[in-house]
């Protein structure tokens, strides 16, 4: 499954970067975050791992991020593998402006098992979820809000 989610923000692609690449940021427009643990390679750089962690519902789920290529401001592309599933996102931030910036996620899905009738019963929920990002992140660039924890 493959899809892309674009949103405009009105911040200085600079600062849209520097808040991006903060882990420290990741609770504030991630829904759910708990942690963030690198494993390999200099954090954020290419080929570099780290474990994340979520609160679903009831449930904790955890990935294993792989940076595939960090080329920030233009671009960051990663890996996100959990038990059935593994998503690929391609991310470019393009400048509008002074102080406009597009962020334009390209999302390809993979999956197995129960992920994968999942995602035949209800294809939109991951398109839905990868936007919900995006529009949280735009609110705390812009205006300091944060996801409720």
């Amino acid at each position: 499954m493959k899809y892309t989610c674009e949103i405009e923000i009105d911040v200085p692609r600079a600062r849209v970067i520097e808040l991006f690449e903060n882990p420290e940021n990741l609770a504030a427009w991630q829904a759910g975050f708990i942690s963030l643990q690198p494993l390999s390679g200099a954090p954020g750089a290419d080929g570099s791992t780290s474990r994340l962690k979520y609160k679903m519902g009831s449930r904790e789920i955890e990935m294993l991020e792989t940076i595939v290529r960090n080329a920030l401001p233009e671009a960051f592309d990663a890996t996100y593998e959990a038990k059935g599933v593994r998503n690929r996102q391609h991310n470019r931030f393009v400048e509008l402006g002074p102080a406009k910036t597009k962020w334009i996620s390209e999302t390809e899905f993979r999956m197995a098992g129960f992920m994968k009738v999942l995602a035949v019963l209800a294809p939109g929920m991951f398109k839905k979820q990868s936007m919900q990002f995006l529009v949280n992140f735009k609110a705390f660039a812009e205006t300091g809000k944060r996801v409720a924890a």
